[in-house]
């Protein structure tokens, strides 16, 4: 019998694999960052053809690390990072255009145009979202209109659209040789192009993008028992698996962090911030600047929702400390030059690098460094970068208390951040609650696995993944409420300065 389940974590810098044991223990992992492609200002791109390489890689060296063939293996998950357009052809398997990546500013027209006009509201009312650079929908549609010969290979049904889920999915289970183009609920719902009560797509939404639904994937449950397919990599795996999971990253984290109730809610700390909050069967439209979106399809069972508080730079706004300013050498070296201070020394960093996601949803927004005098040193800069992180994740968590009632007793964290103590520190600090670790910090990944396997009985249910959670670390509030409100209200007019920077047709 199969002791183990894999997951595929495909993410904006890098991808891994990694194979969990019944006890939600990691077993093996293998990782490979990809690389960041900036044809201008605002434009973000991934090679597609470099993802797959990448994928096909980590499979293969995790399983030989781990000593396992595919007889080990009960079933595959597969996580993405979401929003990421591919489009490819599927008689050749060659992408037309590179992914255009959810950091990518150029749809910016097309979004503005979609408020302007009215037709924002209807994708707000059946989507869940505002129109925003962040979705597929615009990345689709700019393909179309700028890449030669797609549009007419769209139209003869040639060119198909997919997340990364997608592109691996396809490619996973035979490509140009009966590849299944496929996704599920929770990627689907990031597209501006999904009905939330229906789970299909929208033909009125695709109408506003003049999107062929010829082009779109078969939208499937998260946890599917009758499977994705199976893969097939000899090279890989060495013989075939079913897959049966497959989630976005930020509904995969939720998952990991078992937040199966109504209420309980995680943030992620990577390339940026996400929030969710299980809000249940009920869909909770947000008046405060959050998404609603599907937080996860179990097989036949009803869809749950969430709400979700997206942040757009958050760990790569650390990455610009370490690549573009040079003050440091490692990212991990932030926590000791931050450490060097007691406090910001009145200096704030909006790092609005693409614009502002949640809760202001401003395009026109650009990153600002404010408050800085003759005093100030790196140090003070690098804290500051680490308290933006925890500010922008205070905006959502009280959009969160607006628009469900619901106050935080705790919150669950996860991501490379945390490995940051003085980060997670001042988090508390800044919300006034607990933060709390799990053991296994890898939740991305070990959602997509938890999907899968539940799939095919390897979990028996929900309950099974609850016990398997237990806190590593927790970080106590130590600031005093008029720390926390001065230090919140300096953070507002911040924020308040990066505002039309952009002039946004």
């Amino acid at each position: 019998m199969a002791d183990f389940v894999g997951a595929v974590d495909q993410g904006t810098t890098s991808t891994r694999f990694m194979i969990f044991d019944h006890g939600g223990n990691e077993v093996a992992r293998h990782q490979l960052e990809h690389e960041q492609i900036l044809p201008q200002a605002g434009w973000v791109e991934h090679n597609p053809a470099e993802i797959l390489e990448r994928t096909v890689t980590v499979v293969r060296t995790a399983m030989q690390k781990a000593n396992l063939g595919a007889q080990d293996l009960a079933a595959l998950g597969i996580t993405n990072q979401r929003e990421t357009a591919v489009v490819w052809d599927r008689r050749s398997g060659r992408p037309y255009y590179n992914a255009i990546v959810w950091q990518d500013t150029r749809t910016d027209r097309i979004a503005s145009a979609l408020d302007r006009d009215g037709r924002g509201d209807v994708i707000r009312r059946k989507a869940g979202l505002p129109p925003a650079t962040y979705f597929s929908g615009g990345k689709i549609q700019w393909i179309l209109e700028n890449v030669d010969g797609v549009r007419e290979a769209a139209e003869r049904g040639d060119a198909i659209f997919g997340n990364t889920d997608s592109w691996l999915l396809w490619n996973m289970t035979g490509g140009v040789d009966g590849g299944n183009h496929l996704t599920d609920v929770t990627n689907a719902s990031r597209t501006m192009l999904m009905n939330l009560e229906t789970l299909d797509w929208d033909d009125e939404l695709l109408g506003f993008f003049n999107i062929p639904r010829s082009m779109l994937p078969e939208i499937r449950p998260s946890s599917d028992p009758n499977t994705y397919g199976v893969a097939r990599w000899p090279g890989s795996l060495g013989g075939e698996v079913p897959l049966t999971g497959d989630l976005g990253d930020q509904q995969a984290a939720t998952v990991g962090q078992v937040c199966f109730a109504p209420g309980e809610a995680k943030n992620t700390y990577g390339t940026g911030n996400f929030m969710l909050l299980n809000t249940g069967t009920e869909l909770v439209r947000s008046e405060n600047g959050l998404l609603t979106t599907v937080c996860y399809k179990f097989g036949d069972a009803a869809p749950v929702y969430a709400l979700e508080g997206s942040i757009a730079v958050t760990g790569s706004a650390v990455q610009w400390l370490r690549d573009q300013l040079h003050i440091i050498n490692e990212a991990s070296e932030s926590e000791r030059l931050a450490a060097q201070v007691p406090d910001n020394g009145g200096v704030y960093f909006v790092p609005a690098f693409s614009g502002l996601f949640a809760p202001y949803w401003r395009s026109d927004a650009r990153g600002a460094i404010v408050g800085l005098s003759r005093f100030n040193t790196s140090a003070h800069i690098a804290r500051a970068t680490l308290e933006s992180i925890c500010y922008q994740s205070r905006d959502v968590v009280d959009a969160m208390a607006q628009d469900s009632g619901v106050t935080l007793d705790v919150l669950k964290v996860d991501g490379g951040i945390t490995a940051n103590n003085l980060a997670m520190q001042i988090q508390a600090d800044v919300l006034g609650v607990p933060v709390s670790q799990p053991v296994v910090a890898e939740t991305t990944a070990l959602g997509a696995a938890y999907a899968a396997g539940l799939a095919v009985g390897f979990w028996k249910n929900t309950d099974e993944l609850r016990d398997n959670w237990n806190e590593a670390k927790r970080w106590e509030p130590q600031w005093s409420e008029e720390q926390r409100s001065e230090g919140y209200e300096k953070w507002k007019k911040a924020v308040e300065r990066t505002f039309n920077w952009v002039d946004v047709d």
